[in-house]
């Protein structure tokens, strides 16, 4: 390879752009499916199958703002809606009167499992069906390379999403 410029080597544009636009229209078309679906956006969906696979349903606020690449404030609005609908609820953390626990409801345990089919789906038609078992693994290698580049510590081990 030659010296770096400025620019995107042509190789590298090529991957770059397709990326960005993933980035980009991923999320929106997600969104559309759980709205539809189940009248709340896909961060609001992460935030719950985050705390599903959490022991007890329980996660820090803390911890879930991470995960989500999301502000405290940000983070509290959301989990504001879903306590409004039954779905979370928010308590000090008897271990760390400082910290603040979310845990997933009855009602919102019930909830995420009857969104995830939904939701599977739609990531299906949307990433999965479209390349071979292969490049499903390759896929898997090169996101959490990049995930680890991008994402504070401890982020893209988490199950959010």
């Amino acid at each position: 390879m030659g010296p770096r410029t400025g620019w995107l080597e042509e190789d590298e544009a090529r991957a770059w752009l397709p990326l960005m636009t993933v980035v980009e229209w991923l999320n929106p078309a997600l969104d559309e499916q759980l709205q539809r679906d189940v009248g709340i956006s896909n961060y609001e969906y992460g935030l719950m199958a985050q705390l599903s696979g959490c022991e007890h349903h329980t996660a820090r606020m803390s911890d879930l703002a991470r995960s989500a690449n999301s502000t405290l404030p940000r983070l509290s609005k959301a989990v504001r809606r879903l306590e409004d609908r039954g779905w979370v609820v928010r308590r000090p953390d008897p271990q760390d009167a400082r910290t603040t626990l979310a845990q997933l409801t009855p009602n919102g345990w019930v909830t995420v499992q009857e969104a995830a089919p939904g939701h599977v789906a739609r990531v299906r038609e949307l990433v999965f069906d479209h390349l071979t078992p292969r490049e499903v693994e390759q896929l898997g290698r090169i996101a959490t390379k990049l995930a680890v580049a991008v994402g504070p510590e401890g982020a893209s081990a988490g199950r959010f999403g």
